[in-house]
């Protein structure tokens, strides 16, 4: 019983009610012949309200109608199935019938819950007038004249498989129209009204927030600290459409650290369904950055019994070990599963450098996700022509000068912590010096010690946080470009004091000796040089290519890979200190403008940072 004493009705015997007071299955007079028909119901004459309102009550407490016309809306079709057993039928197979309204000269298809509603509301009144033992009665004779093959279960009956897809498709609507929200997520600038039930039912961290007895369960504006509002907008948007997996994991703007956290929820997610899921293995595969994954993962993956039988995943694998087999093919197997996500890539920092006051110690931080620089820290001091390496994502900065005298000093810079922490000093003074990391170890090289050029290098071992000599280049060079590639560290241009260079050697840390190699086309020296995969310098051929010149002239440019970039940073035109920025894009051999520093400055250093 329910609390206001009124029997409760189930569903299904609300369904036979709602038969037995508008269709009673009777025999059409010949006058009127039969309005039922073997493809639905069909309008005669009398519309359903017009006749619901001239329908008496009986001694039984039931509404009749004053004339069999009106009493028998549905009569069944001579030589067919009562028409009773036929509307149960259609019923369960989630059909639509025609609901006559009066104000209608034309049939309106209705849901069958709809009807069923409005039949109970207009006869609210015979429900509440009905004795339990009219209702008893009323429920056995429907029950007789069911057919042997209806009586099945009401969950067989009454279970819509598209229940909780309407229901999400509605809360959606009324997002969109702004109905019935109950939260108002300020983050920003940005304003996002939802409803708390939703948001409690996709989110952890929502529910309890509004289920508890805290400040924002009570609030109809929530402050969101510390959220990027454009993120916190989709995640929103996702809690009301539950888009495709897929569209995540083709994104270039998920904040994750590597490919391989990408990968690895892939494979969680699978591994959840396996009989279900594994048949959009290889699709979901093809969002994935395989070429980008390591070596040994991949070689695991190839034993692996979930792709061993899929030859797409197959001819996916192949081509990500392609990429690690081949490098000096790359260039040529470029395509968007090469091409780093944003949040993979790290961050670019620019570091010191001469500007239009003598020299500055600001770092800037630019970031793709943000597409914007930030000043984030200062310098202890001023330093110009030093050098920077990321060690254990760290920026060291090593030697160079203060303007009065050169440094052998090395000072460490932590992004997260924002903090400075003095290292061991090199043995050597150096500024105009080469600093890259190989395999590990630090390597300063060459520079000028205030009296002459340097041919000397030193190695900085984490491990025993020390500084050591290894083998001398073969010519001294000041202003030297350097950096690591296949497991060789490159010394290129720079000055000897006598003029500028265009000979190029490279070290062998297995061997500790320095060999040269094919020189560059021109001298140049504080010269700029980064590896990508489109090579300048190929390793393999030991040749030289030319590429598409800068937009314009640049001495002292910083250059530094970002994902599947190379970026060229400041510099000086012979006028001005510069703080334009462009991107140099292999595939299509151009470059183009991006977002300015901050500062203008020629010789600053540039390195990447890992975002996590």
């Amino acid at each position: 019983m329910s609390v206001s004493g009124k029997k409760e009705f189930d569903v299904k015997q609300i369904l036979r009610l709602r038969w037995r007071w508008f269709s009673h299955p009777s025999q059409g007079s010949p006058n009127t012949g039969s309005c039922l028909q073997q493809e639905g119901y069909e309008h005669r004459g009398t519309p359903v309200q017009g006749r619901l309102k001239n329908h008496s009550r009986d001694r039984n407490g039931l509404k009749k109608g004053s004339s069999p016309v009106h009493h028998n809306i549905l009569t069944p079709v001579p030589g067919s199935a009562p028409a009773h057993q036929r509307v149960l039928q259609n019923w369960h197979q989630q059909n639509v019938i025609v609901h006559l309204q009066a104000n209608e000269g034309t049939p309106k298809a209705v849901p069958e819950e709809n009807l069923l509603k409005e039949a109970c509301e207009k006869h609210s009144g015979d429900l509440e007038m009905m004795g339990d033992d009219r209702i008893e009665d009323s429920k056995s004779r429907l029950y007789a004249e069911e057919p042997e093959e209806m009586n099945i279960s009401s969950e067989d009956h009454f279970h819509s498989r598209n229940h909780a897809n309407h229901i999400l498709c509605k809360m959606e609507n009324y997002l969109k129209e702004k109905k019935l929200c109950d939260v108002l997520l300020i983050a920003g600038p940005l304003k996002i009204p939802a409803h708390r039930l939703v948001l409690s039912a996709v989110s952890d961290y929502f529910a309890a927030m509004f289920t508890n007895d805290v400040l924002e369960a009570r609030q109809e504006e929530v402050k969101m600290e510390g959220v990027d509002p454009n993120a916190l907008n989709s995640l929103v948007q996702y809690a009301y459409t539950a888009n495709e997996i897929s569209k995540l994991l083709c994104s270039d703007d998920i904040n994750v650290p590597d490919e391989e956290t990408i990968f690895h929820a892939l494979m969680q997610w699978v591994g959840h369904d396996v009989q279900s899921r594994q048949r959009d293995l290889a699709k979901l595969l093809s969002y994935i950055r395989l070429p980008l994954l390591s070596p040994q993962l991949l070689a695991d993956l190839e034993n692996s019994s979930m792709f061993a039988d899929d030859l797409e995943c197959q001819k996916l694998l192949m081509e990500a070990m392609k990429y690690h087999l081949l490098p000096e093919r790359r260039s040529m197997l470029q395509s968007p599963r090469t091409k780093p996500r944003k949040s993979t890539v790290g961050a670019l920092y620019a570091v010191g450098g001469m500007d239009a006051a003598k020299g500055t110690t600001t770092i800037e931080k630019y970031d793709l996700r943000t597409n914007s620089w930030l000043h984030i820290g200062t310098m202890s001091g001023r330093r110009l022509q030093f050098g920077v390496a990321v060690v254990d994502n760290k920026l060291y900065v090593v030697g160079g000068r203060d303007g009065l005298k050169t440094l052998n000093t090395v000072e460490c810079f932590n992004p997260v912590t924002k903090t400075w922490v003095v290292m061991p000093p090199m043995s050597t003074h150096r500024h105009g010096l080469g600093v890259a990391t190989l395999e590990g170890p630090m390597y300063a090289v060459g520079g000028h010690d205030g009296w002459s050029y340097l041919n000397t290098v030193e190695r900085w071992d984490p491990d025993g946080r020390q500084w050591n000599y290894v083998a001398s280049m073969s010519t001294p060079r000041s202003t030297v470009g350097v950096v690591a590639l296949n497991n060789k560290l490159y010394a290129i241009g720079g000055r000897d004091g006598s003029s500028c260079l265009k000979s190029m050697e490279y070290f062998d840390p297995h061997t500790n000796k320095w060999s040269l190699c094919a020189p560059m086309s021109k001298r140049r020296g504080g010269v700029g040089v980064a590896t990508h995969n489109g090579y300048l310098y190929d390793p393999k051929s030991d040749s030289w290519s030319t590429v598409a010149p800068l937009s314009v002239p640049r001495d002292a440019v910083a250059v530094c890979p970002l994902g599947d970039k190379l970026y060229v940073v400041g510099g000086y035109d012979g006028h001005t200190y510069l703080n334009t920025v462009e991107s140099y894009d292999a595939q299509k051999d151009e470059w183009k403008e991006e977002v300015p520093v901050n500062v203008g400055r020629a010789g600053a250093c540039v390195v990447v940072v890992k975002l996590h």
